[in-house]
Formats: C-alpha cells, sequence, structure tokens
C-alpha cells in the first residue's frame, strides 16, 4: 500500500496495526517513496507460553476463599 506522508499522518494508528498485520506501507511525498513502516519480527525461539515458568512460585493458599471478599461480593450482586 502506498500513503502519502500528509495523509499518514491522520491514520498513523490504523497504519501501525495494518503494519503489525503483515502489511508493509509505503509512505510518499510528490508521489516519490520515502519510507517505509513495516512490522517488527519476533525474536524467534522462544514462545510466550511458558516464558515465566520457574521465575515465581504461588502461595499454597491462592485458591483457598476469603469469607469476607464473598460476603462483599455477594452483597453487591444482591445475592
Amino acid at each position: 500500500m502506498q500513503i502519502a506522508v500528509a495523509e499518514a499522518k491522520a491514520q498513523f494508528a490504523r497504519l501501525i496495526r495494518r503494519a503489525e498485520a503483515g502489511e508493509a506501507i509505503e509512505l510518499t511525498r510528490y508521489g516519490r517513496p520515502v519510507a517505509r513502516i513495516v512490522g517488527a519480527s519476533r525474536p524467534a525461539g522462544r514462545s510466550l507460553i511458558g516464558a515465566m515458568e520457574g521465575a515465581f512460585t504461588l502461595p499454597n493458599d491462592m485458591f483457598q476463599g476469603d469469607d469476607e471478599i464473598a460476603g462483599m461480593f455477594e452483597r453487591s450482586t444482591g445475592s
């Protein structure tokens, strides 16, 4: 896609989303290409899923309820 620099200023956020989706955006001035917006490549290798594995531990009582807080939720919903 080609777009004039002056027009690109007004549509910058939309152009960035398109570049993130893989489209190359060519900026023009007086009809001549002057710059290109392309999505940044992510570092190859490590997946984001599980990236923090082993970095911290959860407390053993994390999933035990707090009666006072549960009561506040019940009162706020009218249950």
